[in-house]
């Protein structure tokens, strides 16, 4: 998966399990816990509907990976 198409699938998983937050002003270091505001069970919602939105599976050991936005469009980029 190409890095445009992991941030449009990070973007709608994001305005999905929090529909609160502007993706259109999305800021690509934003940390997913502390800036957007997701507690643990929202984060857990973004992983798996990242997962069945595109296949790609983040393990526990991966998540300090994907505390930012970037972070986790690059991780769905590297592993789709």
């Amino acid at each position: 998966m190409n890095e445009q198409d992991a941030r449009a699938a990070v973007h709608a998983a994001i305005g999905q399990v929090a529909p609160d937050v502007d993706t259109e002003d999305l800021v690509e270091t934003s940390r997913l816990r502390q800036d957007l505001e997701l507690d643990s069970l929202d984060f857990l919602r973004l992983i798996e509907t990242i997962s069945q939105a595109t296949g790609v599976d983040v393990p526990e050991r991966d998540y300090t990976q994907v505390s930012t936005v970037k972070g986790l469009v690059e991780y769905v980029a590297a592993h789709g």
